[in-house]
């Protein structure tokens, strides 16, 4: 969590948001190799790689989940992006 102390820098600040980067990255590759796992089962299965109902479930859970500061729209729009991109690993 990034809480504002006292006497904390902006180079501390930056520091940590690059250890963040670095985490959410790590994060998204995971995402990517449970997504092409699945896209591999689809394909087997001949399953049809985009669902609209799941994407709506996963979209409203993650706003539900949302704390803030983000809005639910910069979830919403966070979200898409990656679940957009990722679908190519499917194909």
């Amino acid at each position: 969590m990034c809480n504002i102390i006292h006497g904390e820098t902006l180079d501390k600040l930056r520091a940590r948001i690059d250890e963040l980067d670095a985490e959410i990255l790590a994060l998204l590759n995971e995402r990517a190799k449970c997504v092409m796992k699945i896209g591999a089962i689809k394909q087997k299965e001949h399953s049809e790689v985009v669902v609209p109902q799941r994407e709506i479930e996963l979209l409203d859970r993650l706003t539900s989940l949302n704390q803030g500061p983000l809005s639910s729209d910069m979830v919403l729009h966070l979200f898409q992006e990656i679940i957009d991109t990722l679908k190519e690993l499917q194909k």
